[in-house]
């Protein structure tokens, strides 16, 4: 329990700082006018960094433990706010993207190494038994995701009160205690176990996580599709000020983390963990499907004003998408090894962060060429096949190819 609380302290720090960073530069930018092609561009690399460093976060939490990976997580993260806040507004548009676009990808690594090695913790320290396991899961991501709009509301707040430079300062020296405390309270060696010693090996998945990575690839997707770009640049051109757009994200953000932890209390428990949680992971992906679908009617038949319909069918989309992403959560655990837990969660949140990359850029693209509908309808899409795809998961667990050999 003394592990699991500094482990999911310490990531409510650093989500913290990542969700005000998210903020800052969509704003910031947004209000140098930037299009909303190029404000999906800046988180491009942000996304796809973390692909890789969530395979390889992996590897290295199993190969050295978690406590170095979170301290490396941390260390990264204050690196890309530093560089971010060396920017010049005397700096050419072209040469001021290009810098954006690699600090961002510096904190993309940042995060995902913090999360895999944080969400791995959870395998290690959590007691025996499914039902245990499915609420410590449900609290961290649920708490975790309300640091992160409670971020977002931060974000906005600092860009107004103190500007865009000092906001990255202030987060960075904040992120530096939180780093102080890991490195003096966390086990040295927690987690460490014997890694993958080749590519195949590391690869070599069970149908369940496989089956899982890609329902996720789609869920994530789905989500950013509107989130990342569509919803914030919508609601500033109905009229909203920059801290109204932060505070509904924040608040959006806040009562879906908050669902998340919850969602033990909503779904049916089986004593084996995955007989009544899969059907439950199936139920919930169509019942999402269908709420973008149904908001895309409601704006294109002009019923209300837009903004104050769009922001009531998002929040219902929050709650049956967080059930969503905490049966997920759960299922990667129940599903993974526990030899090698942190190998299967960062193939997993790779597949995670290739949905949000995915999404991150159709939500610029599409956007700009149809505005939030075209947005919503390509949420709605992704669900559906978010939802195929979770028609196939097992409902046993099965041994990880590479320690059955």
């Amino acid at each position: 329990m003394r592990n699991y609380a500094i482990v999911t302290a310490a990531y409510w720090g650093f989500t913290l700082s990542d969700g005000a960073l998210r903020m800052l530069v969509l704003l910031h930018f947004y209000r140098l006018g930037y299009s909303p092609f190029t404000l999906a561009f800046l988180f491009l690399l942000y996304e796809a960094a973390g692909i890789g460093a969530n395979l390889i976060g992996g590897w290295l939490a199993t190969r050295h433990g978690i406590r170095r990976m979170l301290a490396v997580g941390l260390t990264t993260q204050i690196l890309g706010f530093c560089l971010l806040s060396a920017l010049s507004p005397s700096w050419s548009a072209a040469l001021s993207v290009v810098w954006v676009v690699v600090a961002q990808g510096i904190c993309g690594v940042a995060k995902d190494l913090t999360k895999t090695a944080s969400k791995s913790a959870i395998k290690l320290t959590a007691p025996d038994g499914a039902s245990t396991l499915f609420r410590w899961v449900a609290w961290f991501t649920g708490s975790k995701n309300a640091m992160k709009g409670v971020g977002f509301f931060l974000g906005g707040l600092l860009l107004e009160a103190i500007g865009f430079r000092a906001a990255l300062w202030a987060m960075a020296a904040v992120l530096a205690l939180v780093l102080a405390g890991v490195l003096l309270s966390l086990p040295p060696l927690m987690g460490k176990a014997r890694a993958s010693k080749s590519m195949k090996e590391l690869f070599a998945k069970t149908a369940g996580v496989n089956l899982l990575a890609g329902a996720r690839i789609a869920l994530f997707g789905a989500r950013d599709v509107w989130f990342v770009v569509g919803l914030p640049v919508f609601l500033y051109a109905q009229g909203w000020s920059f801290t109204m757009v932060g505070g509904f994200l924040a608040l959006w953000t806040i009562g879906y983390g908050l669902v998340q932890a919850a969602a033990p209390a909503l779904v049916r428990r089986s004593t084996d963990g995955l007989t009544a949680e899969v059907p439950a992971a199936r139920l919930w992906a169509l019942a999402l499907a269908l709420v973008p679908a149904a908001l895309c009617l409601l704006l294109a038949a002009g019923l209300g004003r837009p903004d104050l319909v769009v922001v009531l069918g998002l929040s219902v989309f929050g709650v049956a998408f967080a059930v969503n992403s905490s049966l997920h959560s759960y299922l990667i655990l129940a599903y993974a090894g526990s030899a090698k837990a942190a190998e299967d969660v960062g193939f997993y949140y790779a597949a995670n962060a290739a949905g949000r990359f995915a999404g991150t850029l159709l939500s610029g693209l599409l956007y700009g060429w149809g505005g939030l509908i075209a947005c919503l309808v390509g949420s709605a899409l992704m669900l559906a096949l978010s939802w195929a795809t979770t028609l196939a998961l097992p409902m046993v667990r099965e041994e990880t190819p590479a320690l059955a050999r």
